[in-house]
């Protein structure tokens, strides 16, 4: 199957025979896993025992063999087998005298390169974007784009030619919609550099949340670590509080009062977390919706709480002319006006720390973070999550959660855990908080771009610094791990640095410098909810999703997984040229 491969172990030993177990090198100090019994060589007829088993090719594995009876180890072996590979592993005694056993791996059969497929749809990708890039330096020459443009539409062209109004340019093509005036004010005030962010999280989201080809690396991962996957959640949590800081100060600065703001901004909560239960809920595969297994947390839920609570804070304390800072320290004008909304999120992150760190948990360690099944060494398999796991299971009930966490396949941790939990909330609202900090810099320093980009620099240096000290600069041995599951500080400071200077490249490029336009990001950046909701409604439906011929294949899920996230920026594309956008 995929990534798998094939081990034949061929025994030379005499009784008693051998246990074989395995342990992946992605699973922290988890135990060894039985594989097979090995039987002992027939030494009448001189034929080795043997038993065929299929081993994992996606992370490096330790083997181990010992003898089934007295548990003596007799060798260890660490391998990372590939895709399709056919191997043997031959043990036998080199000395008699002193009983001494070898143990050799051979490859019977070469394994395929499972990657190329990665290596070829990237070329086919910027190969499309040669064309369309020499297709735009073709268009800058008058004879060419004169010709284009009259054979798609002659009359049009001609008249446009006769009255010397030259050929229309893109901006053109756009102003010349009868929109209301509203739109071409907005358009020129609006950052595209945060729309192309918000396209860029949201084009992986879909990819990943189709399957991304089943690469292991394009799924969230099972606990400590990042991945791809892991990526693009918190980034979008990210620029929605970027997005608050000059959403609100533009209503408050066109005369809204802050009552009808606030409703808003209820009105848009109630409907992201209703959507997120009642449409986008992943136990509609478990039969017609129903409350004795409606999964209560979720996405939409949680950028909706999240952004109630931001945006509320933010309006709390906002004002309609955001004026420069006329106390002490100028350069701080973006910060010290806020303080009590630090103080309020300094005090959030204290409860999160205090009840991650110090809240009983029956059966468990105080302040466990670990995965609980095999993790640990099998001590704690009732104990994923910790505190995080405790509260979401004793407040919403295990029927409730998500049924399977990416735990549950390296850890095979049993019990149901939420990533989207109550208590790792609180730590989105940081990040959301983050991104609100990243708004009000573009706010204060408006037509700045030097001063914006190096506190975008700054801010990413020091989230930086924080997670190397939380995390000891260590997957698994840090004071608080980088954990998506948890939504752990160190995961939220490690996303803002990545994300603050990922913010200042396209800003630098898009902005400042205008080199890109941000497409095709910027198309489904500016649809963010009708994508999310429609990729999510419409993932089993055709064009997105067909049978496959061979469905132990990665090209093919490759395929099919680029072609529908490809199908969804074209869709967003036409929307956009049609002016066609869903908000809430």
């Amino acid at each position: 199957r995929m990534d798998q491969a094939l081990l034949l172990v061929r025994n030379e030993l005499p009784a008693p025979g051998l246990n074989l177990a395995a342990r992946s090198g992605s699973c922290h100090q988890c135990l060894y896993q039985f594989l097979a019994f090995v039987p002992p060589s027939n030494e009448s007829l001189r034929k080795p025992g043997t038993a065929s088993v299929m081993v994992d090719t996606q992370h490096p594995l330790t083997l181990l063999l010992n003898s089934s009876v007295g548990d003596r180890d007799l060798c260890k072996i660490q391998y990372h087998f590939g895709e399709f590979g056919n191997y043997s592993l031959v043990v036998k005694t080199l000395s008699t005298s002193t009983q001494t056993v070898s143990c050799d791996l051979i490859i019977n059969e070469g394994p395929i390169n499972s990657y190329l497929p990665i290596l070829f749809a990237f070329l086919v990708y910027m190969g499309i974007l040669a064309i369309l890039i020499a297709g735009r330096l073709l268009m800058k020459i008058d004879p060419v784009r004169n010709w284009v443009y009259k054979k798609l539409n002659p009359r049009a062209t001609d008249r446009m030619i006769n009255s010397e109004l030259g050929s229309p340019n893109t901006t053109d093509s756009i102003n010349c919609d009868p929109t209301p005036q509203s739109w071409s004010t907005g358009s020129r005030q609006r950052l595209r550099s945060l729309d192309t962010f918000r396209g860029l999280s949201l084009v992986i989201m879909v990819f990943v949340n189709y399957g991304g080809g089943k690469y292991w690396f394009f799924k969230h991962e099972s606990w400590n670590g990042l991945t791809v996957a892991d990526l693009v959640f918190p980034w979008f949590v990210f620029i929605m509080g970027t997005s608050i800081a000059l959403a609100l100060g533009s209503m408050l600065r066109w005369g809204s009062s802050k009552w009808k703001v606030l409703r808003k901004i209820l009105w848009r909560s109630f409907v992201l977390i209703l959507l997120g239960i009642i449409v986008v809920n992943p136990n509609y595969c478990l039969g017609p919706l129903s409350w004795d297994n409606l999964r209560i947390p979720g996405v939409l839920q949680r950028l909706g709480f999240t952004y109630l609570v931001v945006a509320a804070l933010e309006l709390l304390f906002t004002r309609a002319d955001s004026g420069t800072w006329e106390g002490r320290f100028p350069a701080l004008q973006d910060i010290l006006p806020y303080w009590p909304q630090w103080i309020f999120i300094l005090v959030l992150e204290t409860i999160w720390l205090c009840l991650t760190f110090l809240l009983p948990v029956p059966d468990c360690p105080r302040g466990y973070l670990g995965p609980g099944g095999i993790g640990d060494f099998g001590k704690y398999p009732n104990c994923t999550g910790g505190a995080a796991g405790y509260i979401d299971r004793l407040l919403l009930g295990e029927k409730h959660m998500y049924q399977h966490p990416s735990s549950g396949v390296i850890y095979q941790s049993t019990m149901p855990y939420d990533p989207e939990g109550i208590l790792g909330t609180i730590n989105s609202i940081v990040m959301a908080f983050l991104g609100l900090q990243a708004g009000r810099i573009t706010l204060f320093y408006k037509d700045q771009p030097k001063q914006i980009m190096s506190r975008f620099i700054i801010w990413g240096i020091v989230m930086g610094i924080i997670s190397a000290i939380l995390t000891k600069c260590s997957k698994e041995e840090g004071f608080i791990p980088i954990n998506k599951n948890l939504w752990s500080i160190s995961y939220v400071t490690t996303m803002s640095c990545f994300a603050f200077i990922l913010l200042l490249l396209i800003y630098y490029l898009v902005d400042v410098k205008k080199w890109w336009s941000g497409a095709p990001f910027l198309y489904p950046g500016m649809n963010s909810i009708l994508v999310y909701i429609g990729h999510q409604v419409f993932a089993n439906y055709f064009p997105f999703k067909w049978k496959m011929q061979d469905s132990q294949s990665h090209a093919e899920h490759l395929t099919q997984n680029l072609t529908a996230t490809t199908l969804w920026v074209l869709i967003s594309y036409i929307l956009y040229r049609r002016r066609i956008f869903w908000k809430i």
